[in-house]
């Protein structure tokens, strides 16, 4: 699991809100816009519009600031849902920040370090400011006195959502505030392998490579050796779709598969129950493609298809030099969507 350690310290955040709003993009929102202001960063994004990446083992640091004297609460979020308490901890003297100040964790000459953890994927830092002091007894828990980080109830970011604004929903409107921070954790050592992505708008298909059975289409095939390489994908009921792909270190190959032909009479197969295809369109080329905090693969031809579970998915575009697109589709059946992030 991906989180913050102390000394080995790895963190990340979450999104939170019940009467207040649950957002994809901010986690908890105050439905009104309070005169409290509050960021949240990572060292290696100042400006707030990227998604920095950070190896696993290597030291991160986050600043909060605000405009108004107020009490800060940092949360975690890692890729498999680990929520994981910053602050307040028993290591800072408290998570009082004066106004137009910023305040960095660890800070310079602390005797601690935040270490990125094991987890690879999307990580999200949740700031929570408020006016007064919040009772998170029913969220987190010191369980020793030897504790450094309390134990964090609620786990992903829906039930951090909901505990949060639980937490906030008997306070004045205009006395809390929110931000979100987010950042990648990638493998420790350079990838020397690359990646093959095989999608299909059929079930049960069969990928194939260089005549060794990969297993089964709709998935992400790691460690592979980089080069080109005859692919033949089967599914019953279709003839066989073959062609040739090039797997290059440290990225995906996005190979998409529309089976039309059928071998005879044999009716055509049906979606499995509960699993659809979802189109992502952008005119982004090479932006990454997150869906509920996992790397699902990169736009290519300005289309990637991608394999859900039916209900709400979080869908995350990242791209160099675009703003970081976060948003949650109810997905009923095959559908497509079109995203294209600001700059």
């Amino acid at each position: 699991m991906n989180k913050l350690l102390m000394i080995p310290a790895a963190m990340l955040l979450g999104t939170a809100v019940a009467a207040p709003r649950i957002s994809a993009q901010s986690i908890i929102v105050n439905p009104v816009q309070p005169d409290l202001s509050v960021s949240v960063r990572v060292d290696k994004d100042q400006s707030g519009s990227s998604n920095p990446t950070y190896r696993v083992g290597e030291n991160i640091r986050l600043s909060t600031s605000v405009n108004r004297d107020a009490y800060v609460y940092l949360f975690n979020v890692d890729a498999n849902g680990e929520v994981t308490q910053i602050l307040p901890n028993r290591l800072n003297e408290g998570n009082f920040v004066k106004a137009n100040t910023t305040t960095t964790f660890p800070a310079t000459g602390a005797n601690f370090t935040f270490t990125v953890g094991e987890d690879v994927g999307l990580n999200k830092v949740l700031a929570l400011a408020s006016l007064t002091q919040l009772n998170l007894d029913q969220i987190s828990a010191f369980k020793t006195g030897q504790d450094s980080f309390a134990t964090v109830t609620p786990r992903g970011q829906q039930q951090l959502a909901q505990a949060l604004s639980i937490v906030v929903n008997p306070l004045p409107q205009n006395s809390w505030i929110s931000d979100t921070a987010f950042f990648s954790v990638v493998a420790q050592t350079p990838v020397q392998t690359g990646n093959l992505f095989v999608g299909t708008n059929v079930p049960n298909a069969t990928v194939i490579l260089n005549g060794r059975r990969l297993g089964s289409a709709n998935t992400t095939f790691s460690g592979l050796q980089p080069g080109s390489y005859p692919v033949r994908v089967q599914a019953p009921g279709f003839r066989d779709y073959t062609t040739t792909v090039a797997v290059r270190a440290g990225s995906t190959t996005n190979l998409n598969v529309e089976f039309a032909q059928t071998v005879a009479t044999t009716p055509a197969p049906v979606v499995a129950s509960g699993q659809y295809t979802l189109a992502i369109r952008s005119r982004v080329e090479g932006a990454r493609v997150f869906v509920d905090g996992q790397e699902v693969g990169i736009i290519r031809g300005g289309t990637l298809n991608v394999t859900v579970a039916r209900g709400g998915r979080e869908v995350v575009l990242i791209a160099p030099g675009y703003r970081t697109f976060v948003s949650t589709y109810n997905v009923q059946r095959d559908a497509q969507v079109t995203i294209n992030p600001a700059r």
